[in-house]
């Protein structure tokens, strides 16, 4: 239940062990929180919850293969690019200090306006979710994996303690194993109602003659911008609890462009492109929900919040193994279901 990054990707890894997998999306494909993103694959411990840093390091490890296989299936190619981040954190100068800059500020990233404090370079990725979730759609199809768009999953089938299928706004479908990978939307079946909720991310793009004028992600107390291959800047990003509003504001997205400009000045010549907001699915202890529930045969990969696309593969590879019945590689109990249900899990 539920088609974007995460669903997809957990369709084709449980594919590749046997399965026969259906996708039951209720809008299109790949259009909520991972069309929205801006794709920084940040595992720096400044900024990742204690509990997720080996899941968050592990899978930004396995992000390049993990690339690469979607891009030989689907034939797309996905921006995932390795230039680094610079990071603007004065409260932190002890961890700055431990990552400096490989050269000077000023040939790193010549746009950059009067920068007070000091700059930290980390080796991280980034990638551009939409690309990444078209592969992945394309990859899913080609091999197999069914898709139900513009079909709403209501409920939960149970018989006798367990999963057997799931109820939808048009019909049902028979299933052994159902995977709650709705995001924002996971609490909305009565059958355990995870307390996920939306987080509004407000975002906008703009364009530059140059491809270059932004070189690295940049990260600021205020503003993040992420440059994409094409040209593209993405800047963002706000955490707003307002419900499923996605609306964007006038005022917010313009405060966004005016911290981009102090960044980078030469931005006030760039065209704005589009603006938008994504609902992040965020959870009471900011951790995300993977595992098995007390339901045999019902299982939750949801609540990643701000690390969604940065935790797909990892993600995609613990659960298969999980509902596949194999020892996972990474511990993930911190993250179980079990916190917010009564009882243990059934086997």
């Amino acid at each position: 239940m539920g088609g974007g990054i995460i669903g997809l990707s957990l369709s084709i890894a449980l594919h590749k062990r046997g399965l026969r997998v259906l996708v039951v999306e209720r809008g299109e494909p790949g259009r909520e929180a991972s069309h929205a993103a801006a794709g920084m694959l940040a595992d720096c411990p400044l900024e990742t919850p204690a509990a997720l840093q080996g899941l968050a390091i592990a899978s930004a490890r396995m992000y390049p293969e993990f690339v690469l296989e979607l891009q030989d299936e689907s034939g797309i190619k996905v921006d995932l690019r390795d230039q680094g981040t610079l990071l603007l954190a004065p409260e932190h100068s002890e961890f700055l200090a431990q990552n400096p800059l490989p050269t000077s500020l000023a040939e790193l990233e010549p746009a950059l306006g009067e920068v007070r404090g000091p700059v930290a370079y980390l080796k991280e990725r980034s990638v551009d979710p939409r690309a990444l979730v078209a592969a992945a759609l394309k990859a899913a199809k080609h091999r197999g994996v069914d898709i139900s768009s513009g079909t709403t999953a209501t409920d939960l089938l149970l018989s006798d303690g367990r999963i057997t299928g799931i109820q939808t706004d048009r019909t049902h479908y028979n299933a052994p194993c159902v995977v709650n990978c709705a995001g924002a939307w996971a609490g909305s079946f009565s059958t355990h109602h995870f307390p996920t909720r939306p987080v509004k991310g407000q975002m906008l793009a703009v364009a530059f003659v140059q491809h270059d004028v932004v070189r690295h992600v940049i990260r600021a107390p205020d503003v993040y911008l992420v440059p994409r291959s094409d040209g593209r800047i993405l800047i963002g990003s706000t955490l707003e609890e307002a419900g499923f509003d996605k609306r964007t504001d006038a005022d917010t997205i313009q405060r966004l462009h005016r911290a981009a400009i102090r960044l980078i000045p030469a931005l006030k010549e760039a065209r704005i492109l589009e603006d938008w907001a994504g609902l992040r699915p965020g959870t009471p202890d900011d951790l995300p929900i993977l595992g098995a529930t007390n339901t045999r045969g019902y299982f939750v990969a949801t609540g990643h919040f701000r690390d969604g696309i940065l935790l797909t593969p990892v993600t995609a590879h613990v659960m298969a193994q999980v509902i596949t019945g194999e020892k996972p590689d990474y511990e993930i109990l911190a993250f179980s279901p079990l916190r917010f249900q009564e009882g243990r899990a059934s086997l």
